[in-house]
């Protein structure tokens, strides 16, 4: 990862996207991806991708997938006394909350905000003390009462972000807010590099940067039956389970620094996950494996269904800390995944078509 790539990412994980305010993010976004494409489009909802288009019309379109929106907050309620309630945006941890800054997204531009956390001599301690609840929660603007927080800008309706900066943690880590999963938009742009510096590829490559898909997969579900792709993989985060407490026999083990990971079972095409795996043992890439028992939470469980059927693979990157704001990554897992992607499109010939032969 050169400086400028670092500066690249950095910058788009700085970028408050929350879900169904992806627009500033997706504008930094097809902004990179226009260099290394024939086109650049987008939808009615903010769904962005690019084109590489391959060498002949009768070539197979491979779509590579990644989503926009992090978590968040919106604002529930304003009290007679100015402060804010809030509801989550997505799977946004109120563990994690208390004491914490904000920038709430206003009509007048970021507005900063403390999450209150009532001092430790003041709170009835006699039992155990839990996690608050949602309406639990409220966030101090500095205003004085309700029309206090109006002349900032800020109403019903309006979002809110952690404003966590992203950091190096050591030489090979990254951590920061919105790594799930600005990560892996910022891996697309680099596939796209990447295919632009080297031969040309038979397959037209579609580079996915979709909306909303931590409630659901809108986006990815809206742009998947626009572009119609005739196979998919899609590259998210995963739970790296080598931190202390977590239980593998119900998790799995994953690794930090040990490559990306392939899931098998459920949404993800047999045939599909046979080629990543083939690219990655030719390439010499690392590989972990994960397994799927009913449905994947990622975009593939919304691809994979589109139309009359998208062959479709899971690519995960391995993360410690995930929807909060330390979310951690190794820089050498997202180079490898880099180069997964970019082999596994290069792979693909006009006779690709990953169909499952019954008769």
């Amino acid at each position: 990862m050169t400086d400028a790539d670092r500066q690249f990412l950095f910058d788009l994980l700085s970028t408050p996207s929350p879900t169904g305010w992806e627009a500033p993010g997706q504008r930094l976004w097809a902004a990179r991806a226009s260099g290394d494409a024939d086109r650049v489009e987008s939808d009615a909802y903010g769904s962005a991708w690019a084109v590489r288009d391959g060498k002949s019309k009768k070539a197979p379109t491979l779509l590579l997938e990644a989503h926009a929106d992090e978590i968040g907050f919106a604002v529930k309620y304003i009290t007679e006394d100015g402060f804010l309630r809030v509801d989550r945006i997505g799977g946004s941890d109120q563990a994690i909350a208390r004491g914490r800054r904000l920038m709430v997204l206003g009509e007048n531009g970021p507005v900063p905000a403390i999450i209150g956390n009532t001092a430790i001599h003041l709170r009835d301690r006699k039992d155990d003390e839990k996690a608050p609840k949602l309406e639990e929660l409220f966030v101090d603007v500095g205003a004085k009462d309700r029309e206090g927080v109006a002349a900032l800008g800020i109403r019903v309706g309006h979002p809110a972000v952690y404003p966590d900066g992203p950091s190096m943690l050591g030489d090979d880590l990254i951590m920061g807010r919105a790594l799930d999963n600005r990560l892996g938009g910022y891996v697309l742009t680099q596939v796209l590099d990447a295919l632009a510096s080297g031969a040309k590829h038979s397959a037209t490559v579609v580079a996915l940067n979709a909306v909303q898909e931590e409630i659901g997969g809108n986006g990815a579900k809206m742009a998947a039956y626009r572009i119609d792709p005739d196979m998919a993989v899609v590259l998210d985060v995963t739970h790296a389970t080598d931190s202390p407490g977590i239980e593998k026999a119900k998790h799995g083990e994953v690794k930090l620094g040990g490559g990306p990971t392939v899931t098998h079972g459920t949404v993800n095409h047999p045939e599909v996950v046979a080629r990543l795996m083939e690219v990655a043992e030719q390439e010499g890439i690392p590989l972990q494996h994960e397994s799927s028992s009913r449905y994947s939470g990622t975009d593939t469980d919304v691809i994979f269904t589109s139309r009359r059927g998208v062959p479709s693979a899971l690519v995960s990157i391995p993360m410690r800390y995930m929807h909060s704001t330390v979310e951690t990554v190794a820089v050498s897992d997202v180079e490898h995944t880099v180069r997964l992607l970019t082999a596994f499109a290069q792979s693909i010939r006009t006779s690709d078509t990953f169909r499952t032969e019954i008769l």
